[in-house]
């Protein structure tokens, strides 16, 4: 398939497949080529020669629908980097789409993204039609369709640069096979004799190709891996996560070392400027026990990102490790385990000479084929079908064949699912439920530092004690059950105490507001951040709480602090934001930020508070930042702004002198399972955010923070267990 081709006003143009379900309940792959021009996304069977053609459907893209990245998934034997685009006021109005390569998946939703933040031209003045679904036959008049979306990593970023300002961990100590070599710049207790280091290199390759090279676990794989010579999928999880087993050449350990194998689990997602994150890190799993001819080497953290430069043709490849190998000779530690790591990591050295000795297009070709991936010509116009079992399929193929030369009305514009070829809609078999949809699937893991692979790891560089147990049961991670405390209804704002020391675990206090780089007064001409200076409201409180459902409106109940200073008939505004995370139970930390001076004196706030839903979700900013954490939390978590609302859903509820924000985390898959990971670390994070509205206009600006917050060492645990 032909890759997308963007267009100088935003738009953008490409052959995608469309998945669907035909009327026996078949899931179909359809070619079609799709035109995205300002607001109107069209449909076409082949690529049209004028601009004037009449596409097969359409529809109008606006603010309130969202976009999953649903990764990676294989689909009658081929692998396609999927995205759904769906109606979050009716999430069976949604189309499944997907592309050959993940760059041009991205550069789907990125066009998606730009053409939803935009006014559909021309169509405010005119009135509103009727809402339809050609699921059952439909209308022929154009649906009003709202847009939304969520970007890979679990956020919309407004760019890629660091938003907190924040020192480097990282000191060089030397240099081996021109890749230079980095350790912790202040090591952390807890980790041992464990070595903390990172290899830096430049490829002569596309982010996009080292990707796939680095996801490959096929024949190519031993072109450039001198360590690992066996490696399979044990588990797949999503469509960015899965569990992989690796076996190791036992050559470059000591003599008389049994091999080493690693159980992980891998996690990856593409950030918007082009860079790859690949997140690794040991696991237990029911599907791949302990081999007896194998010592288990324990992967604590690591991983790669893989940065382009160079307008692409390079790529700067950072690969980090720490490896417990678990060598019982004493005399062999530190130094075998520091000698073992480094030699992992020069495997840069080997990435970057394979590619140098044969082109890319070669070297992507053989990977595709490692994975899966279709190479599929840019004219390809049949139609592909999932086959389920003899004749049956052929049959599905020639009803389609017959349906699909059926004469077409005219243009129509209508909802997503309007999009699907009417002739592929089937009535009487019920869609299958999509995973990614399903709220209460997580489980946590909160494995303590009792295990023998998990020594007691006090500070952040320790974090990934937990991530061996980390993950969800019904794909076989291992389980350990928590107890929470469970009381009468609890006084809300009040459950987690405060701590202004930060040395107490399970506790709060106010970040500092200067880490944070917001837009100055001249942002709109020269795109320079200044400082944040100080907060508009205060942080009064904060909840840590525990449910078997969302717990949405806690501002609203009678023993809440919002409540009682409400009764007391005083001035006080409180903004409230209650961020849930998905989970069996699930899981709320709510921040009770408040403000004695009115409402009136701030322009911005003021708008905000009294604003619609859109208005809203296209202002309200996170700035997050994991202060002390592993370096895969900190990859998965990242410092970048991003407007929440255009990434998750926001429930927004507004009192008589309250505006509380409920923030679905689990309305995103990617979200999903970055906290999962997250939670897997609880203990041993220090977490800090700020919250502030976006300026869009000179007016706006200087931009200044709602407010901050720092949470220490959560313990799931330790959560206020809210009775049904």
């Amino acid at each position: 398939m032909g890759g997308g081709v963007q267009s100088e006003n935003g738009g953008m143009e490409g052959w995608l497949y469309l998945f669907t379900y035909n009327r026996l309940g078949y899931q179909v792959s359809r070619k079609r080529y799709f035109i995205l021009k300002e607001n109107l996304l069209s449909s076409f069977k082949n690529q049209p020669l004028n601009v004037v053609k009449e596409p097969n459907r359409s529809a109008i893209i606006d603010s309130s629908v969202r976009v999953n990245d649903n990764g990676r998934e294989s689909i009658n034997k081929k692998v396609f980097f999927i995205f759904t685009v769906y109606n979050a006021s009716n999430q069976r109005d949604k189309l499944k789409l997907g592309a050959s390569s993940s760059e041009e998946a991205a550069k789907w939703i990125r066009s998606l993204q730009d053409a939803a933040m935009k006014e559909p031209p021309n169509l405010l003045a005119s009135p509103l039609p009727k809402k339809s679904s050609l699921r059952k036959g439909g209308s022929k008049r154009p649906d009003w369709v709202k847009f939304s979306f969520d970007w890979q990593s679990w956020i919309y970023s407004e760019a890629m640069t660091s938003d907190v300002i924040d020192h480097s961990p990282w000191q060089i100590f030397g240099c081996y096979n021109g890749l230079r070599m980095f350790k912790e710049a202040n090591p952390r207790r807890g980790w041992g004799d464990i070595p903390v280091m990172m290899g830096v290199g430049v490829v002569d390759a596309s982010s996009e190709a080292i990707f796939h090279t680095l996801m490959s676990l096929g024949p190519s794989r031993s072109e450039w891996d001198f360590c690992v010579y066996q490696g399979n999928v044990v588990d797949h999880i999503d469509g960015h996560s899965d569990i992989i087993h690796l076996q190791m050449y036992n050559d470059f350990l000591p003599w008389g070392i049994k091999p080493r194998d690693m159980l992980l689990r891998r996690y990856w997602r593409r950030e918007d400027d082009g860079t790859y994150v690949i997140l690794l890190h040991s696991v237990h799993h029911k599907k791949c026990p302990q081999n007896s001819n194998f010592v288990r080497a324990s992967l604590k953290s690591g991983g790669y990102v893989v940065t382009p430069v160079n307008k692409g043709k390079q790529s700067v490849v950072k690969h980090m490790l720490a490896i417990d190998w678990k060598l019982w000779k004493l005399y062999l530690r530190p130094t075998a385990s520091r000698s073992l790591t480094i030699r992992m990591l020069e495997r840069i050295a080997a990435l970057r000479e394979m590619f140098k000795s044969k082109g890319e297009g070669e070297s992507v070709e053989n990977i595709a084929a490692d994975i899966g991936i279709p190479a599929t010509p840019a004219n390809e116009k049949e139609d592909n079908e999932v086959k389920t079992g003899d004749n049956s399929s052929k049959k599905v193929v020639d009803l389609m064949e017959v349906e699909d030369d059926a004469p077409k009305e005219g243009t129509r514009r209508t909802s997503l699912v309007g999009l699907h070829e009417s002739a592929d809609e089937f009535f009487d078999v019920p869609e299958p439920i999509d995973q990614d949809h399903l709220d209460n699937d997580w489980q946590f893991d909160n494995q303590t530092s009792q295990s023998p692979f998990h020594p007691k790891l006090p500070t952040p560089a320790g974090l990934v004690k937990k991530l061996q147990g980390l993950a969800v049961q019904k794909k076989g991670y291992m389980e350990i059950p928590e107890v929470a405390l469970e009381t009468d209804e609890p006084a809300y704002g009040t459950t987690l105490q405060k701590d202004l020391t930060c040395d107490s675990p399970c506790s709060w206090a106010e970040s500092d507001p200067s880490l944070y780089l917001i837009r100055g007064p001249t942002y709109l001409s020269d795109n320079q951040k200044v400082k944040a200076i100080g907060s508009l409201m205060q942080l009064v409180g904060v909840d840590w709480l525990r449910s078997g459902v969302r717990e949405d409106n806690l501002s609203s109940r009678p023993n809440s602090i919002v409540q009682k200073y409400a009764a007391a008939g005083g001035s006080e505004f409180f903004f409230v934001i209650n961020i849930q995370l998905p989970g069996n139970p699930l899981y709320s930390a709510a921040l009770y930020y408040m403000m004695r001076t009115p409402l009136e004196d701030n322009y911005l706030l003021h708008n905000f508070v009294e604003g619609d839903d859109a208005y809203r979700n296209s202002r309200f900013k996170l700035i997050p930042y994991i202060s002390k954490g592993s370096w895969v939390v900190k990859q998965s978590v990242g410092k970048k702004a991003c407007l929440l609302g255009q990434a998750l859903e926001v429930k927004y509820i507004r009192g008589k002198n309250y505006l509380e924000l409920d923030i679905n985390v689990g309305s995103s898959t990617v979200a999903r399972g970055v906290v999962n990971l997250v939670l897997g670390y609880l203990n041993n994070l220090v977490i800090e955010m700020a919250f502030l509205i976006q300026g869009n206009t000179q007016e706006e600006l200087p931009e200044i923070l709602i407010g901050t917050c720092r949470l220490n060492h959560l313990d799931s645990s330790k959560a206020f267990m809210v009775k049904q």
